[in-house]
C-alpha cells in the first residue's frame, strides 16, 4: 500500500510563501512519480507539478510555473513543493501524489493520493 501523508499548509498573505511537504512510503518512492494536485473551492481537481522519478524533470501547469519548485529527497522518501509569490486564487486543498510514467504530456498517471492540506492565501 503506498502512503502518502502532506504537511505544511496553512494561512499565509498574498506575496507570501509556504513549502508542502509529502512524506512518502518508501514503496511510493521506488520508480513511482510524484507530484501535487490543488482542488479551489468549487472548482475541479487540476494538476499542479510532477517530478518523474526517472529523470528527475519537473513539469508545472503554466499558473504555476516560476512560482513554485517541486523537488524530491530520495533519502527521506519526501517531495517538496515550495510556493512562493503567492496569490489569493492559490487557495484550496493541496493534493500530493504518486504514479507511474507514461508517453502523455505531462508524462504522469497518478493513481495514489494523499489526504490533502489546506492553504489559504489572504488578500
Amino acid at each position: 500500500q503506498v502512503q502518502l501523508v502532506e504537511s505544511g499548509g496553512g494561512l499565509v498573505q498574498a506575496g507570501g510563501s509556504l513549502r508542502l511537504s509529502c512524506a512518502a512510503s518508501a514503496r511510493a518512492f521506488t520508480n513511482y512519480a510524484m507530484g501535487w494536485f490543488r482542488q479551489a473551492p468549487g472548482k475541479e481537481r487540476e494538476f499542479l507539478s510532477g517530478i518523474s522519478w526517472k529523470t528527475g524533470s519537473t513539469y508545472y501547469t503554466d499558473s504555476v510555473k516560476g512560482r513554485f519548485t517541486l523537488s524530491r529527497d530520495n533519502a527521506k522518501t519526501t517531495v517538496y513543493l515550495q510556493m512562493n509569490g503567492l496569490k489569493p486564487e492559490d487557495t484550496g486543498v493541496y493534493y500530493c501524489v504518486a504514479g507511474v510514467e507514461v508517453a502523455t504530456t505531462p508524462p504522469f498517471r497518478f493513481r495514489y493520493w494523499g489526504q490533502g492540506t489546506q492553504v489559504t492565501v489572504s488578500s
